[in-house]
């Protein structure tokens, strides 16, 4: 399985990958959401990918819009992973078409049990 993680921390994007890579994912790593929507079209899509609210140039909320528009983008399974917790945010990224919303600080077993409730766990994880 593959998975885009796209934060503009690349701190950030080393933690999530490493943490999708024990899980059996090959990942793909983008500084933005204009980025990712670039790595989108160069390698194709992803089954999941991991996206931070806040970022220069285009942020997760607005890569979330523009996935859904795609047709041939649709079927990716779209996971916010973010500090932004007040609930209005959380809604705002579930009703543009997020399945899962993370906020940081998280854990490994917080990622893993939302990969397990979308079906997205493809081993035992390693990490």
């Amino acid at each position: 399985m593959r998975a885009l993680v796209i934060d503009d921390s690349r701190a950030m994007r080393r933690i999530v990958g490493g943490i999708l890579r024990g899980f059996g994912y090959e990942t793909i790593d983008a500084g933005n959401g204009q980025e990712a929507l670039d790595a989108l079209d160069e390698h194709g899509p992803v089954d999941l990918a991991c996206i931070d609210w806040n970022m220069p140039v285009m942020d997760g909320l607005t890569f979330v819009n523009r996935v859904r528009e795609q047709p041939d983008l649709r079927g990716i399974t779209l996971m916010m992973v973010t500090t932004e917790s007040e609930h209005g945010h959380i809604v705002r990224a579930l009703a543009a078409g997020a399945h899962e919303y993370v906020i940081k600080p998280f854990t490994a077993d917080a990622i893993r049990d939302k990969l397990d409730l979308l079906g997205l766990l493809p081993m035992e994880e390693t990490v």
